[in-house]
């Protein structure tokens, strides 16, 4: 019994090099508000309701092949070690998108293409059942793009290098999305030939051949420009992240209500998530999978990656989270940082020129200015003082201190771990804490003061003989 198809797979080209780029990362790994490049066409496929995807791989194909495994691990990996042009790309794909109807060819440079525009550009093709269908859009400065040309014998599409003058002089220009009926491809892939000004084999010429068969081609223009900026030089990555910036920030206020007084100096990341009646100042940065939960306040030149920060939490400005936790209405900054796992819990606070690492601050705890904690666990309702520090590291690993709840942790107490404090614990300031200390004791760890009297003045006297 014949094997029915699926409906649609999504093949993504990201074998170029981007010499223009001027950087021995590959092209598809540069970065859009700290994503690669290819996470944004790949995640709009999935978010459009394509769940079938394979990637062509090629330059640098070790490194995306890794980013994919990690990332999108059921997209399938296809290799063009020779990189030979977007027919040959499909070509060697064939085996793959043969067990579809039909199958949608984005461009892996592309990332601004919405998942909105691929599935009604899907639902078009389907309803008028074309061969081929793929996205046009006009550009007032056409320049490097392959020309729509539309006449009585249907539509094609002219490399800007292959165009004459009277064709470079028309605004509606291809995509270099498509889709394709699977069969109508495959009756035409072998057919293409290299005869053009640069010796490769250009997908678009599929187009021609296919209407040469009696197949039917659609160019759909779209009025969204900006969807299908491509990324060829540093200058036009800088102004896809502008574009994406601008557009997730904007999701943001209008469908969240996320107060923002000026949008155009917030940077947020595709996976950030952000709740109702959030705000943020001026000259923040949210990346990776970091979650702000509603009524929370990011104040100016914070910067959180792989962070949340709880309901109604107080970043008050040039914080920096790390794969870390504010809790709720817990308060950090201003000059705070948190990194490896940090925590604050319920309504802790960290100061001003506070470091936190891989520790947990209990509820009601507060580190208010010029410590290092490592390490560590504070417990409930405690106070460190000024200039405290965890001295974690002996040379060879790092240790634990533990500190008990409605502690107060004298300035300039310094915790040499491994070591435990009690509840209900008071440190002198300036001791060195070498030892356990039990519960509801004082522990005191410094040379005693000695006064030497007249030594000052017996000093200045020899001095000015």
């Amino acid at each position: 019994m014949k094997q029915q198809k699926k409906s649609f797979g999504v093949l993504v080209l990201a074998a170029g090099k981007g010499t223009r780029m001027r950087s021995k990362t590959p092209k598809v790994l540069h970065t859009v508000l700290e994503e690669p490049i290819l996470y944004y066409p790949l995640k709009a496929a999935q978010s459009a309701g394509f769940s079938e995807s394979a990637v062509v791989v090629g330059f640098g194909g070790e490194a995306v092949s890794s980013w994919l495994e990690s990332e999108f691990p059921k997209s399938e990996i296809i290799w063009q070690r020779e990189q030979k042009g977007t027919a040959h790309a499909a070509k060697l794909a064939q085996r793959w998108w043969s067990s579809f109807d039909n199958v949608m060819i984005l461009a892996g440079d592309a990332p601004l293409v919405t998942p909105e525009t691929l599935s009604l550009f899907a639902a078009r093709h389907k309803e008028e059942k074309k061969a081929c269908s793929f996205l046009s859009f006009d550009l007032d400065d056409p320049t490097g793009y392959g020309r729509v040309i539309r006449g009585r014998g249907g539509v094609s599409v002219v490399e800007h290098k292959d165009a004459t003058e009277e064709q470079r002089a028309i605004k509606e220009v291809n995509s270099g999305m498509y889709i394709f009926d699977s069969e109508a491809l495959a009756s035409v892939i072998d057919k293409i030939s290299p005869r053009n000004a640069q010796g490769e084999y250009y997908l678009p010429d599929a187009l021609s051949l296919i209407e040469e068969e009696g197949g039917s081609v659609d160019a759909i223009k779209s009025d969204a420009p900006d969807e299908f900026l491509g990324v060829n030089d540093q200058l036009q990555l800088a102004k896809a992240a502008s574009v994406m910036r601008d557009r997730i920030v904007k999701s943001l206020m209008l469908n969240n209500g996320m107060h923002c007084m000026d949008p155009r100096s917030v940077w947020i990341g595709p996976k950030v998530k952000v709740g109702r009646d959030v705000t943020i100042h001026p000259s923040v940065q949210l990346w990776g999978d970091t979650v702000v939960e509603d009524g929370a306040f990011i104040g100016s030149f914070t910067v959180l990656k792989n962070s949340t920060v709880r309901a109604n939490a107080n970043l008050k400005g040039s914080v920096r989270l790390n794969d870390s936790t504010v809790g709720e209405r817990a308060s950090a900054g201003p000059f705070a940082f948190m990194r490896e796992h940090a925590e604050l819990l319920v309504n802790a606070h960290v100061g001003r020129f506070v470091e936190i690492k891989k520790s947990k601050v209990g509820k009601d705890s507060k580190v208010p200015h010029l410590s290092y904690i490592g390490d560590a666990e504070i417990g409930e309702n405690t106070n460190i003082g000024a200039g405290t520090i965890t001295c974690n590291y002996d040379g060879e690993k790092k240790n634990t201190t533990k500190i008990g709840r409605d502690c107060f942790v004298g300035s300039d107490t310094m915790f040499v771990a491994p070591v435990t404090v009690g509840d209900d614990v008071s440190t002198a300031a300036g001791s060195v804490i070498t030892q356990d200390i039990p519960d509801g004791a004082l522990g005191v760890a410094r040379a005693r003061q000695t006064n030497i009297e007249g030594w000052s003045r017996r000093r200045r006297h020899k001095m000015n003989k």
